[in-house]
């Protein structure tokens, strides 16, 4: 089990990066928030350090990297659930926080997780009950705030991004990677759309 890597940034592609570790490249695929705290790319290469969870599986080997152990902890949770494969455990993570995932779980709230692409309402509904025992526990006030004006700011984030041009859920996904305690719907957007910059740079 390949656990934590640490190396040289070598390369940004979509949401996949590729680090040097000795001489041998590893390409891992990581969440919008994990990309969002990945240095900028320059000339030099940087160095960077990775949680990791390795799935094997007939046809494919593939690497995935998380920036913190709590986030790599919850997709682990998440490949677990029934329904719930490595790339849609990706995509939940990469639109909803921790925190907001916490708040709809105890909130019984199937509207959040139904935003994600790839969940259907019988999914979201397996996932409250599933993740019911496996996240921390939010207080009333903590549950309010996740569902409250941060989440009405990331709203509006979502919603300019729409209106200049990305699909739905693009935009969710973009803003929940970059989401904040307390960031204001222009910040939000901001954040957005210098991630994505980054992607296509590292893309291009």
């Amino acid at each position: 089990m390949i656990g934590r890597i640490r190396g040289q940034l070598v390369e940004i592609s979509g949401n996949a990066v590729l680090v040097d570790v000795g001489g041998v490249g590893y390409e891992l695929e990581v969440t919008v928030g994990t990309l969002s705290q990945l240095p900028q790319m320059k000339k030099q290469d940087h160095p960077v350090a990775l949680y990791t969870h390795f799935v094997v599986r007939e046809d494919a080997q593939q690497l995935y990297g998380f920036a913190s152990r709590d986030e790599r902890d919850l997709f682990r949770a998440l490949i677990r659930i029934t329904g719930v494969g490595p790339k849609l455990a990706l995509a939940l993570i990469s639109s909803v926080s921790l925190v907001e995932l916490s708040a709809c779980v105890q909130a019984g709230d199937v509207a959040v997780l139904t935003r994600v692409p790839g969940v259907g309402r019988k999914t979201a509904e397996r996932l409250l009950v599933e993740l019911k025992d496996k996240l921390p526990a939010l207080s009333p006030q903590e549950i309010a705030l996740a569902q409250g004006a941060d989440g009405q700011a990331a709203g509006e984030a979502e919603e300019a991004l729409v209106a200049l041009g990305y699909r739905p859920a693009e935009a969710a996904r973009m803003i929940g990677g970059v989401k904040n305690d307390g960031a204001s719907t222009e910040e939000m957007v901001r954040a957005a759309l210098r991630l994505a910059a980054r992607a296509a740079e590292g893309a291009a």
